[in-house]
């Protein structure tokens, strides 16, 4: 490989860090993802900013966090004039394409968020962030036989096929034009957000009384059903997405590119009784963040255990595309969520978060301490030290890292 890399990004959704088999999960079946991370890097604490959809796919294209991005609210769109990823890209001399779910144009607040009219609204060229070339939906979480606009025609028209592999064979099919200058890809896709119960591409759900469930899950009642019921179609979409994805990664287009697969946020299936995102929890704020880079680069074949995030994510691709061939680490993250989505079971509050070394701290929009937990200690989040003797000091330190 001469001069900068070509850059591929994957961006799923719903997607939490712990399910890969890679990462010990009994119930993922993930060959492609788990052969990435076995020869790339796997960063095994990657959080996501913000564990919500538009926030953290503002943050990721900015590199600036929610609010400043300009995304508050749910329905704010990002701002025309955003400096974005493809922007930076750009101007160091890269191709720019954009496949798939895009979720942050201007949206109708009267209208229904899930199905064909959202997945068929216009996302005007000047609200595509920059992107030379750009196919693909606000949203509407059509999981398959999705509807894309961009590319020949700005009028959506229907692709027959399960979301993952249509958005995957667009970005194989540019990838395997003739390269003129150094490619920045980001491929957006919806699964595995729900709708679960979604046909996955051929493959069944899981058998929902064979599931493992993790210790925080309470067991023997609604939360638990629903989790089984969830888990079912999540697991195979997990498995359809993974198969879409490994064939596009071993393209050999792509043996000298840096190849990054992550998600915008996780999912809490019912771990402390809850559901779905927006909460400072792991299984909603832990993502995967899988690496695999050109044999010029860092070493492949190792776990990275400093937390992280997708804002570093934005800082370490601008640095690959100036020649840099390693990453830097902070020494703390904040992830935070800017307001309340008043949508089912997303989380009731604002708050934010700060993650250093084994602590997480989390206070509520107002400033008041709500959760404190040791995540080497108690992976699993059972045990809040917020209100425990002698928690005063570590949450004075850790607080400083929130001004």
């Amino acid at each position: 490989m001469r001069g900068p890399p070509d850059l591929l990004v994957v961006l799923t959704t719903q997607w939490r860090g712990q399910a890969l088999g890679v990462a010990g999960d009994p119930n993922a079946r993930t060959p492609a993802l788990d052969s990435l991370a076995h020869e790339g890097v796997v960063f095994t604490r990657a959080l996501t900013p913000h564990p919500f959809g538009p926030f953290a796919r503002a943050a990721f294209l900015t590199g600036v966090p929610s609010p400043a991005n300009g995304l508050r609210d749910y329905y704010d769109p990002l701002p025309r004039n955003a400096t974005t990823l493809a922007r930076t890209l750009a101007a160091r001399g890269y191709q720019t394409a954009f496949f798939g779910k895009w979720h942050l144009a201007p949206k109708d607040r009267q209208a229904p968020l899930v199905g064909e009219a959202h997945a068929r609204q216009i996302v005007e060229p000047a609200d595509r962030g920059g992107f030379e070339v750009w196919q693909g939906f606000e949203g509407g979480f059509q999981l398959n036989d999705p509807w894309l606009q961009g590319g020949d025609s700005d009028t959506p028209r229907r692709a027959g096929g399960y979301q993952s592999d249509v958005l995957a064979e667009l970005a194989a099919e540019w990838f395997s034009r003739p390269r003129q200058r150094p490619r920045l890809c980001v491929l957006s896709l919806e699964p595995p957000h729900p709708p679960y119960s979604a046909p996955a591409a051929g493959i069944a759900p899981r058998d929902s009384a064979s599931l493992v469930l993790p210790a925080n899950v309470p067991l023997g009642g609604e939360v638990e059903q629903k989790a089984r019921a969830e888990l079912a179609g999540y697991y195979a979409h997990i498995e359809a997405t993974d198969r879409a994805l490994g064939r596009l990664l071993a393209l050999p287009e792509l043996a000298d590119a840096v190849r990054v697969v992550t998600s915008v946020h996780g999912d809490m299936h019912g771990a402390h009784g809850l559901f779905r995102k927006g909460w400072p929890h792991e299984e909603s704020l832990r993502v995967p963040l899988i690496a695999r880079f050109p044999e010029t680069f860092a070493p492949g074949g190792r776990t990275v255990a400093t937390p992280v995030t997708l804002l570093d994510l934005h800082r370490w691709l601008t640095g690959w595309a100036e020649g840099r061939t390693d990453f830097d680490l902070p020494a703390f993250v904040r992830c935070s969520m800017p307001s309340v989505v008043a949508l089912p079971h997303q989380c009731d509050r604002t708050w934010q978060a700060v993650v250093e070394g084994d602590w997480k701290y989390v206070e509520t929009g107002d400033g008041r301490p709500w959760l404190l937990f040791n995540l080497r200690e108690d992976p699993l989040e059972l045990v809040n030290l917020a209100d425990r003797p002698g928690a005063g000091d570590r949450i004075t330190a850790l607080r400083r890292r929130l001004a």
